[in-house]
């Protein structure tokens, strides 16, 4: 081989160093909205309308998902499955959930996994206390205490034209979003715990004042949106959205 050539091939492996570097740096840099999120769809305790569900969740670009149904899903809290999900994603309605897969939920938290609860995930693990600063609220299926006080159930309606105020439109939730009018289930009458961070309101008079905020809970972003009982919701282009721009957010380290 001549001297000539061996420049020329040396040449040709630093170009080609610099090249993958660049394409390593560009990957760890990718923004989430912008790569393949891997969300963890639990489901499980509550009918739905899958088809219309699952055709929204596979219209959002740049998001996998896959679903897991109670009750192996509180084994999948302490598994490698769920370690390596960005997000996890609530459409669920559970109540059975033992002191063991309580701490490998938590544990995931401290961990920061993403998670999402949408509309009658809020009913969930009503015996367990430590489910409502989690999530930010709850809807009670029986009377409750608070404060010394005995609180009425909470309460829905289905088929009620909600009108939605955008609360913060400066979040990364709500981006985009302008006030809009659903079609959808009212909750009303549910705990609201103070510390949550609003997103979405609305004066409809059956209805909790917040229908979406965020929460912190250890080192975890939660979203809680309660909107999103029917085919009507999941093919508001506003709801899309929402959703889709809660698990983008939520994943983020």
């Amino acid at each position: 081989m001549t001297k000539k050539v061996s420049v020329r091939l040396i040449i040709l492996f630093l170009v080609f160093g610099v090249l993958m570097a660049l394409i390593r740096v560009d990957l760890v840099a990718q923004p989430a909205a912008e790569r393949s999120i891997q969300a963890l769809v639990i489901t499980g305790g509550h009918d739905f309308d899958r088809p219309a569900f699952f055709a929204m969740l596979h219209g959002f670009e740049n998001i996998e998902y896959t679903e897991v149904r109670h009750p192996k899903a509180n084994d999948l809290y302490g598994s490698e499955k769920g370690a390596r999900a960005d997000v996890l994603v609530f459409y669920d309605m559970y109540d059975t959930i033992s002191s063991r897969q309580q701490s490998e939920f938590t544990a995931l938290l401290e961990q920061g996994a993403g998670m999402v609860f949408l509309h009658h995930s809020l009913a969930s693990y009503q015996e367990w206390e430590e489910f409502l600063h989690v999530v930010g609220g709850r809807y009670h299926l029986e009377p409750y205490t608070e404060g010394g006080d005995t609180i009425a159930a909470s309460t829905y309606r289905h088929d009620v034209e909600i009108p939605v105020e955008i609360h913060d439109s400066d979040h990364p939730v709500t981006s985009g979003l302008e006030d809009f009018v659903i079609h959808d289930e009212v909750y009303g009458n549910c705990q609201i715990l103070p510390e949550v961070h609003p997103l979405l309101k609305t004066n409809h008079p059956e209805s909790l004042p917040y229908l979406a905020w965020t929460n912190k809970y250890k080192n975890s972003r939660i979203v809680y949106i309660q909107l999103g009982h029917d085919a009507h919701a999941y093919r508001d282009p506003n709801y899309q959205r929402l959703v889709r721009q809660a698990i983008i957010w939520t994943a983020i380290d």
